[in-house]
């Protein structure tokens, strides 16, 4: 690693660096910054009223269905919070950095928000639904999974000048952005949309057009950052370390594809657990390949009318030392 990479190193503790935001450093942090800006939006613009003829109709497994997804997404735009909060902005000092983490950690607060005008528009069962995420084994799996990444890094030391410290920022990043942002709430973004596909609950539909919107610029954001910090530091470009990664997403993959069976256990109309798997599997082939890696399911995508929502970013390799590849098109990313 030369001196002028140590010098301009994404990864910094000090509270008096990162003070000056010009010259930019990370082009595309600041270009997503302006992206997040301009996607600003809040749930109440929405006349979600409309659809509660629609939502009077539907099956109890159509209800269900909408009530298991808020009481995952509801809990999780929060513990995403935390682990920007925590598990991210601490360790970085690029300022265009974090200038676009305050107005994600907005985001996930606005996103949450959305969920509770659901909460307070459908006649759903709150108690249910909060309850849900602790009392649902597939559902109660998938955020221990999360929490023991963020957990080393609050309820721990974590030093990011050491390797393994590093190696904890990155396998972070992983857990939030790749598997829950990328992966997990992408197959209930699938799910939700779906009702639309057969003309129902199409104010609810746009709610979610404005989420997947904001959530394709987390997932960009974050991907950016693992390549910068593997690009950076080159005690990270091991093999072991990249399997571990991958690994990372596989178990992601099967812990989903259990909740999928709990949020539809007998199917809907046009939709079951396999479809929405088989979907599952095909994103997290999109993640790997992202990430450099090859693909590992190799499926087709069930959802192509969801293809809107994947785009790959240009790929790169994992442990590629001199990509500078991976700049964003922020004004390009909205329909990503």
């Amino acid at each position: 690693m030369t001196s002028t990479t140590a010098r301009t190193s994404i990864l910094g503790t000090g509270i008096s660096e990162g003070l000056l935001l010009k010259p930019v450093r990370y082009q595309w942090a600041m270009d997503l910054y302006d992206q997040a800006v301009a996607n600003t939006w809040f749930p109440n613009e929405i006349q979600l009223g409309e659809d509660l003829a629609d939502f009077s109709r539907m099956t109890d497994e159509e209800k269900h269905a909408v009530t298991f997804l808020m009481s995952y997404f509801n809990p999780n735009e929060l513990l995403v919070n935390k682990a920007l909060a925590f598990g991210v902005y601490p360790y970085i000092n690029a300022p265009e950095a974090h200038l676009y983490l305050a107005k994600q950690m907005w985001e996930e607060a606005n996103h949450c928000m959305s969920f509770e005008y659901v909460l307070e528009t459908f006649p759903i069962d709150r108690a249910e639904a909060y309850d849900s995420h602790v009392t649902v084994p597939s559902m109660a799996a998938k955020e221990e999974f999360e929490v023991h990444y963020i957990r080393r890094m609050t309820e721990q030391t974590l030093d990011i000048t050491t390797t393994e410290g590093k190696r904890d920022f990155v396998r972070n990043l992983v857990a939030y952005n790749i598997i829950l942002e990328g992966i997990w709430f992408y197959s209930g973004f699938m799910v939700a949309l779906s009702f639309r596909q057969r003309n129902l609950l199409r104010n609810f539909g746009s709610l979610i057009d404005w989420i997947v919107r904001d959530e394709s610029l987390h997932l960009k954001f974050g991907i950016n950052l693992i390549l910068t910090v593997l690009e950076e530091n080159e005690d990270l470009q091991t093999p072991e370390f990249a399997d571990e990664i991958r690994q990372m997403v596989l178990d992601a993959v099967a812990m989903e594809e259990a909740y999928n069976h709990d949020l539809l256990p007998h199917g809907i109309l046009g939709l079951n657990a396999d479809y929405v798997n088989q979907y599952v599997r095909y994103l997290a082939d999109r993640r790997l390949e992202e990430l450099g890696f090859e693909p590992h399911y190799r499926v087709s995508n069930p959802a192509k009318w969801m293809a809107a929502a994947n785009d790959t970013l240009q790929l790169v390799n994992f442990f590629e030392a001199t990509n500078t590849s991976y700049e964003v098109n922020a004004s390009a990313s909205t329909a990503r």
